[in-house]
Formats: structure tokens, sequence, C-alpha cells
């Protein structure tokens, strides 16, 4: 009861602030709970009194302002939002791109006792010279150093984890998990976009950007995958000067990739560096299955030989053996037209269910990829294209797959990155020979023998744990027999409990929604 209420009042707080904003956060219409209604309602009076004060302000302007206000979480709660039109809408999805991940700087006294506490001993001690923040993010900030030892004199860049971001984080997820958990129970509608799936891929993102060991290992990880890559590299990392809230790396001198005119004045191929930045993300998603899940402009920079380096390893994806199966698959299919093998694809990983017809689905395919092949490069948008899919995963039944949500987001601020150095940059042309290299790799007759000893090998040792297997499962065996021959049955006692833990939450769910909206009720009372 008090975790409900301490979530709750989180919530009702929160729904205030969008409100002062003017951005409504409960959907319209009656098939909400009465409760969520009620909010709406109570809230509606504070939206048009601040409309009077913001005057024309813009919405994808309101809605930043009002999750900075709320905080970090908030803000990463946003980002995370603006990739999933298919939860929040198109239109919001598209408010929430334009979010920036930028924050005040916290203190240098601040920052050296962070330095201290993490490293041991002073920050003299591991560090030459140590300059004021040069970026301020909603989890860290990074300073520019300078270290001396026997590897001689270097700059490094150093990131620092904000004084008490976990407790924040660990605060607010929570009450997103509650907010989660309720709208699956009481809205049956939105179950399959899977709600509390979504809001555990975003805790686990963080979790990985609060531990900056974590991201250290991951820049080495992916040094390792791109080694003899000439046109694209990550920073080296200093690990005697890393800790759990401290990571130091080699500074980067180069030039911003946003920054068109210098590189345009230092003679850089921008049609070149836009190929590179697409195909070095499409490479490390289908051949490495790890891959920089935050690939936009203020986190890529052009070095003096002309290379693009990767910066900010905070957000790292992965996928198994069959995401990137189907995502070389799907773009394969769709750049040569073989859409039935695309739907193809979508049943065999599971993404669409089987009562659907595979040549329905090849259909819809089709109605994506004829239009685009019809169109000019400029015109050509892997965006487009995912947000076409997007409004048919509700009509194939398509389940929200949480580990597609940062390859989803990453593809589209990419095909951003890649347009702003080359807008006639052909996305289909770009992609075309990565999935078609990968198909060979994997699937011609190379890839089908490394497959057949993959298996031959796991095969062997099922038979060598055979004997094993059958003796621990005898007992299992003899049970399941019983159940096939008497069917399966609970006794009376166990049926009772789980009835009863069901009430339970049903009870104290529909308890929580109308603590949170009498909890908004009081708060607007107060603001009128």
């Amino acid at each position: 009861m008090a975790g409900a209420l301490t979530n709750s009042l989180r919530l009702a707080r929160a729904g205030l602030v969008l409100a002062q904003y003017g951005v409504s956060f409960v959907p319209k219409g009656t098939d909400v709970p009465l409760a969520l209604r009620v909010a709406r309602a109570l809230t509606a009076p504070i939206r048009l009194v601040a409309a009077a004060f913001r005057g024309r302000e813009a919405r994808d302007t309101r809605i930043g302002a009002a999750l900075t206000r709320l905080g970090p979480s908030y803000i990463k709660l946003g980002q995370f939002l603006a990739t999933r039109p298919d939860v929040i809408g198109a239109e919001t999805a598209a408010d929430l791109s334009h979010l920036q991940d930028k924050l005040p700087p916290f203190s240098m006294a601040e920052a050296r006792r962070s330095v201290e506490r993490a490293l041991g001993g002073k920050l003299e001690d591991h560090f030459v010279e140590f300059g004021p923040p040069v970026a301020a993010a909603s989890i860290a900030q990074v300073h520019k150093a300078v270290v001396e030892d026997e590897n001689g004199r270097r700059e490094v860049a150093v990131k620092i984890l904000r004084p008490g971001i976990e407790a924040r984080f660990r605060s607010d997820l929570e009450s997103y998990f509650f907010a989660a958990r309720l709208i699956e129970r009481f809205l049956p509608a939105v179950r399959r976009l899977r709600p509390v799936a979504v809001v555990e891929t975003l805790k686990r993102t963080t979790d990985l950007e609060m531990d900056l060991r974590l991201e250290a290992a991951a820049m080495s990880e992916m040094a390792e995958n791109i080694e003899g890559t000439v046109d694209f590299r990550v920073p080296s990392v200093d690990w005697c000067r890393t800790a759990e809230r401290v990571l130091t790396v080699e500074w980067i001198d180069g030039t911003p990739i946003a920054d068109t005119a210098r590189l345009d004045a230092a003679g850089f191929d921008r049609r070149a560096l836009g190929l590179t930045v697409m195909r070095s993300f499409l490479k490390h998603a289908m051949r490495d299955g790890f891959f920089h899940a935050d690939m936009h402009q203020g986190n890529l920079l052009v070095d003096p030989q002309g290379r693009v380096v990767a910066v900010d390893f905070g957000i790292m994806g992965r996928l198994g053996a069959t995401e990137r199966r189907f995502l070389a698959e799907i773009l394969h299919g769709l750049i040569t037209r073989d859409y039935k093998r695309a739907a193809q694809v979508h049943f065999w990983a599971g993404y669409v269910p089987p009562h659907h017809p595979v040549e329905v689905f090849a259909q819809a395919l089709r109605a994506i990829g004829e239009p685009i092949h019809g169109r000019t490069a400029e015109e050509i948008s892997m965006a487009d294209l995912l947000g076409q899919l997007f409004a048919y995963t509700e009509v194939f039944d398509m389940q929200t797959r949480p580990e597609l949500i940062l390859l989803q987001k990453t593809m589209v601020v990419v095909e951003g990155v890649a347009r702003g150095l080359d807008p006639g940059l052909n996305m289909w042309t770009a992609a075309e020979p990565v999935a078609r290299q990968w198909i060979e790799d994997n699937m011609g007759p190379v890839g089908r023998l490394r497959e057949a000893g993959e298996k031959a090998s796991t095969l062997g040792q099922v038979l060598a744990d055979l004997p094993a297997l059958l003796a621990q499962g005898q007992q299992t065996a003899i049970a399941l027999g019983e159940m096939a021959r008497s069917g399966f049955r609970l006794d009376e006692e166990t049926i009772r409990h789980l009835a009863g833990e069901e009430a339970r939450r049903t009870r104290w769910g529909r308890v929580a929604l109308w603590i949170g909206a009498l909890s908004l009720a009081v708060l607007a009372l107060a603001q009128l």
C-alpha cells in the first residue's frame, strides 16, 4: 500500500507538471479507466490557464521543457519513447525526437570529490591538469584533463556520474514499472505493446550507463570487433583511471560530424563519410551483433586522418543470431523486392502469429516496398519504412520485440546523420552490400558448413550428457506420464490461494488508480 501511494504521488506530480506545460498525458475516449478520465478532467483547467502564459510556444518545445523540469530519468524516458510511435503516436514521437539530453553541469568541487572517492587519493595524484566540464548530460558530465606517466604526456576525457543519480533513477523507474503494470492490467488493448517489457529495457540500458566500467568494456569489445577497419575507430580506454563512477579515455581531437563547413574546409569527402556511418552501423549490428546505440551527431567526430570516431558508449545494443538474420533478410528482401521471402522471415522469427496468411503479410510489405523503389534517392527513408512497419503491428497482432527497440531507434538516428552529410545518400544502395555479404557469409555454402559444425558439436555434447539427463529425468518422466493419464490437477487449497492472490492484486490495482487520481486532484487544487 505504501509503495502504491508513493508511486501514485510521484506520477501525479509528473502529470501536473505536464499539464502546466500544456501536455495531455491521458488518451481521449471512454475506453480508459474511470480514474484516469477523472485525472484528465482535473488537469484540463490547468492546461487552459497555462496556455494563456505560453503563447504560441511550439508543442515539441513544451514537451521537452516539461521532461527537463521533471529531471534526468524523464529525459531518458522521453528519448526512449521517441523510438516507439506505435505506443505514443507518430506526432508525439516526432516531438520527443527533438528532446536534448543537456543539463547544467555540477560544480568542480563535486567533480573533485567524485574522482577522489572513485580513484582514491587526491585528484592531482591522477591528473596533472583537470579542466572545467566541456559537456553535461542527464547522467554524467565530461571534463578535459591531462595525464603524465610512462606512456608520456597526453590529453584525456574524464566522464563522471552525477552525484546521487543512481537513487534518483531507481525511484523513478519504480514509478514507471508501477504505471506499466497498471496499464497492462486495466487496458487490455495495449497489452500487446508490452509496456512492462519496454520499461525493463529502459532499466537495463540505464543500469549499464550507471557503471562506467561497463562502458569502458563496451569500447574495448568494439575495438576488438573492428580491428583492421580503416575508416571507423573508437577511443582507447585508460583502465588505470577508470572506476564505477569515473571513466577516462583518449581525448579525440576531431571535427564534429555535424560541422559540415569545417569538414568541407578540411577537404573531407562528405559522401564517403555518410556511407561510412551507415555501413559501419549495419556491419556492427549484423556482423557482430553489437552496436553503438546512441550514434547521434554529438557522439561522432572525424579525426585528422578522415576516420569516423564514435564516443560515449553508455548505450549499446546487442542482437542474437535470430535478430541478425531477421535484419539482414528483411533489408535484402525489400531491396530485391522479394516480399514473399521477407514476409516468411517475419513468421520464421515469430514476429507475426501463424494464424495470419504469409501471402497477406507479403502484400503489406509490398505496399511498403514498392513506393520506396519508385522514389528518388533523396526521398528514400528507412525512418519512413519503420513507421509503416509500426502501422502494421496492430493489424497483424505483432508483439513488441524489446531486443529490437534500440536497433530501430539507432537506425533512424544513423539515417539522419548520414543524410546530414550527404542529402542524396541512397539508403538502399548503402545497405545492400552489407546485407548481401551477411547472407553470403551465413546462408551460403561456407555459412552452412560452419552451422553444421556447430550443430554437430552441440549434438555431441547432448549425447555425452544423455545418461546423466536420463537418470535425473526419471522421476520427471514418471510424473509426466501420470499427468498424461490423469490430467493436470490442482488441490483445493492451491486453487483457493491462487484465487485469493488474483483478487488481492486486482483490488489493489484499482485502489492505486484512484489514489493517483485523488493525489492529482489535491495537487491541482493547490495550484488553482
